[in-house]
């Protein structure tokens, strides 16, 4: 990702499939220790994927979803995003007692705090966190940094790149 001046994110992190994959079996290990839940709430979009994932590991049956917007893509058609006001595009009818709440990151934290006041009685879980949000949440595998931009396998595109000599220019 290019960073322009006014960005807050200074390199990038990769996540790929091989290691979402490892790091939500890791998160799974060590929910089995706080349940068993009757279901799991997903925080749509990023934590449907991984809700899936902990879903089969646990076997849990019962997949539900909280929709919540609080981004919207920059004018530039890089991947950073604005942040705005979180609105909560689908909720759920309960408190989240007995439910696993799971979404893939917890940055600042400001999507996590309108949720969890939504489901206060959910055990809120996240594969990562960075530390504005890290509070918000009962269980991470993973801390990164807040100035780091995480890309997941599902926002890139694996492709070709040749070898470093062939760009290199002649001394």
């Amino acid at each position: 990702m290019e960073n322009s001046p006014t960005s807050p994110y200074r390199d990038d992190i990769v996540i790929s499939w091989p290691e979402l994959h490892r790091d939500t079996r890791l998160l799974c290990h060590q929910l089995l220790e706080q349940g068993p839940f009757k279901g799991i709430i997903a925080i749509t979009r990023g934590g449907l994927i991984p809700a899936a994932l902990v879903a089969r590991e646990l076997e849990i049956r019962l997949v539900d979803t909280i929709c919540a917007s609080s981004y919207e893509a920059a004018d530039d058609d890089t991947a950073q995003t604005m942040r705005k006001e979180v609105k909560i595009l689908k909720g759920v009818e309960h408190d989240g007692e007995g439910f696993l709440l799971i979404d893939d990151l917890v940055d600042t934290g400001n999507t996590a705090r309108v949720i969890r006041k939504l489901l206060p009685k959910a055990f809120f879980a996240t594969i990562y966190a960075k530390p504005q949000g890290r509070e918000v949440v009962d269980l991470c595998v993973k801390e990164f940094a807040q100035d780091k931009w995480i890309y997941f396998p599902w926002d890139i595109d694996y492709q070709f790149v040749p070898p470093m000599k062939k760009h290199r220019a002649n001394p």
